[in-house]
């Protein structure tokens, strides 16, 4: 990830969930499937190379069993 997006929102829940994506011993692709999206998305999360809708963040948060808000927190 870009040093640039450690420290925007954005960032910090692409590395919460990438964290919480390998914690659970999910690919990208069983991430993806979980929470009902393209595994080339999830990974283009991951990069927080994108603006993620608040839908996508429940789904997303919903997928690793995690509030919303846990993945927006400062890692």
């Amino acid at each position: 990830m870009a040093k640039r997006a450690q420290f925007t929102l954005r960032g910090w829940f692409a590395t919460n969930l990438r964290r919480e994506r390998e914690a659970r011993g999910l690919s990208q692709e069983a991430l993806a499937d979980l929470a009902g999206l393209h595994r080339t998305y999830v990974g283009s999360v991951e990069r927080a190379e994108r603006n993620v809708s608040i839908d996508n963040i429940q789904r997303l948060a919903a997928a690793v069993s995690l509030p919303a808000s846990d993945l927006l927190k400062r890692p």
